[in-house]
């Protein structure tokens, strides 16, 4: 059976960290993207998700200094897994997309 790993999302960029790294640049931002449902008594509900997303400026993905907060962006990733234990030592797992393709809309 193959396997695949595989995301793709478009939404609205939210907070966004680019930082230098020996010779490459990363970018560690969110995205925000909704869905729209009605409830059960006829009202329209909008779910928001706010996803991480780690870039790394190369061959794909150019100009990570032109991603802007509120700027409409296309993401094509990977999910990757983070654990981590808290303060009050609870064990965590948080999630984030490692793009692949990053172009901004």
């Amino acid at each position: 059976m193959e396997q695949l790993n595989k995301i793709e999302i478009r939404g609205i960029i939210g907070s966004v960290y680019v930082k230098n790294i020996g010779n490459a640049k990363a970018a560690n931002f969110s995205v925000a993207t909704d869905y729209c449902f009605k409830a059960q008594d006829g009202c329209a509900v909008i779910e928001t998700t706010w996803h991480r997303v780690v870039a790394w400026e190369g061959n794909l993905i150019k100009n990570l200094d032109k991603l802007q907060k509120g700027c409409g962006v296309h993401v094509l990733g990977r999910i990757r897994t983070q654990k981590y234990i808290t303060a009050a030592g609870v064990e965590r797992a948080g999630y984030e997309i490692i793009a692949s393709k990053v172009e901004i809309m």
